[in-house]
């Protein structure tokens, strides 16, 4: 079991008072325990089962205007003094930086609602076997299958963020993943592919042979793939690729990137950057979602943001340094987005697919090609043919190319939003990029 609340508040207790002592202006500190319990097979054998339990302490002490931190693994009191008073040797002779502050208190969460974040269930190893055994029988069965790896991992974690100003709080959280990942072969070439599940509660985790079934169905799809040739045409993105475009976004409308000067979105505040039917939502409160928090890494009050309304970019992601760099007010969003997502198109998948005569359905790209300063984008990829509405054939080894400020207004989406991940999307169309071929 994750230690409890009251022991971590002891010790983060302890290296406030520690710090005040010693002279510090403020302190924050945060301490967690996560126990992680992982089973992983290959080939329908067992290869390995490990556990973790980690327990971590980080602290950050300012003097006026100085601000250093030093993390530790170590909690006995007498190590934590040791690194209390290094982190305040540290601090006196770090130079000042007239932004560093812990945020304002009346931004400070205070009533936290239920949002079921934690399941104390704990699936022994015993069932995470039986259940991967279930799901490697499956993914293996088709004959072009001829290597399978999966996985279930069980996380529990508990923490406590206490600072000077008097707050002091945290919660549990739990998760329960899986993953399947097939290779398959034929005379002609040899693909790769995955599928995977993560939830808050083991109760809503993917059955096994379903997760099986459809990797490795996926995986015999991208057999045999062809070649094509350059144009410009446009692009489905299947919803696992698409959130990666919320991303980047997230990415580009960080306050560290925009007080920095290094985003395309710079200065683009209630202008339009996406088409006017595009709205991106960052809702933290989702019962059981996996991105959701009660407050974000500073302590601040975590509340539902609308990033994009009709197009029209109308909130950054502040945290409190970068926020005072901005002159803004921090919006709960040091650490990042919560549960982001584009709000559901008004058109059915189907019809997003007859949109237009010929279009390619991207399933995987390659590399890292999002240059958050110029908004170019470039990156490999593989998918298949859609003729007429139709998956036509698999085809690989292309380029896709355009800029994110060209991209994002020509995003048409689909109405099959489904909240899986931290970061969401409904299937994706983007009209006329460039691709690049044989």
């Amino acid at each position: 079991m994750v230690k409890d609340q009251e022991f971590l508040k002891l010790k983060a207790s302890y290296c406030l008072d520690l710090a005040k002592k010693m002279g510090a202006t403020d302190a924050s500190v945060t301490v967690g325990h996560t126990i992680s319990e992982t089973v992983n097979f290959r080939n329908k054998n067992l290869e390995a089962s490990d556990r973790s339990d980690g327990l971590a302490l980080s602290i950050e002490i300012y003097i006026d205007k100085k601000r250093s931190s030093i993390t530790s693994s170590n909690l006995i009191d007498k190590n934590i003094k040791i690194l209390v008073e290094k982190c305040y040797e540290t601090t006196k002779i770090t130079p000042e930086d007239e932004f560093n502050s812990l945020p304002d208190k009346n931004l400070l969460a205070q009533k936290l609602k239920n949002l079921d974040l934690y399941d104390q269930t704990r699936f022994e190893n015993e069932k995470k076997i039986e259940y991967l055994n279930e799901l490697e029988e499956v993914a293996s069965e088709p004959e072009k299958i001829i290597n399978t790896e999966s996985s279930f991992t069980e996380n529990k974690t508990n923490f406590i963020l206490a600072n000077s100003d008097g707050f002091c709080d945290g919660w549990k959280k739990s998760s329960f993943t899986a993953s399947s990942v097939t290779v398959a072969k034929d005379e002609n070439s040899m693909e790769r592919d995955y599928e995977y599940t993560s939830c808050r509660h083991l109760a809503d985790i993917k059955n096994a042979s379903e997760l099986g079934k459809k990797a490795a169905e996926q995986t015999i799809k991208k057999l045999s793939p062809k070649k094509i040739g350059s144009e410009k045409i446009n692009l489905i993105f299947d919803k696992k690729i698409a959130k990666g475009m919320l991303s980047v976004f997230a990415g580009a409308i960080s306050a560290s990137a925009i007080s920095r000067g290094t985003s395309f979105l710079k200065d683009k505040i209630n202008q339009q950057v996406f088409s006017k039917v595009i709205n991106v939502i960052d809702k933290p409160d989702i019962v059981k979602g996996i991105g959701s928090k009660y407050f974000d890494s500073e302590g601040v009050n975590s509340k539902t943001l609308n990033l994009v309304e009709d197009g029209l970019l109308k909130n950054y992601l502040i945290d409190t340094y970068n926020g005072k760099k901005l002159n803004l007010q921090s919006n709960g969003r040091s650490g990042g987005t919560t549960n982001l997502y584009f709000k559901n198109g008004n058109i059915s998948f189907e019809e997003l697919l007859k949109n237009s005569s010929k279009s390619l359905y991207i399933t995987e790209t390659i590399g890292h090609g999002s240059n958050l300063v110029t908004g170019d984008y470039s990156v490999g990829a593989a998918g298949y043919l859609i003729e007429n509405g139709e998956f036509k054939y698999p085809v690989n080894e292309i380029t896709i190319a355009g800029n994110f400020k060209d991209m994002f207004k020509n995003i048409i989406l689909a109405n099959d939003l489904e909240f899986e991940y931290s970061v969401n999307s409904p299937t994706m169309m983007i009209e006329g990029m460039t691709v690049a071929g044989k």
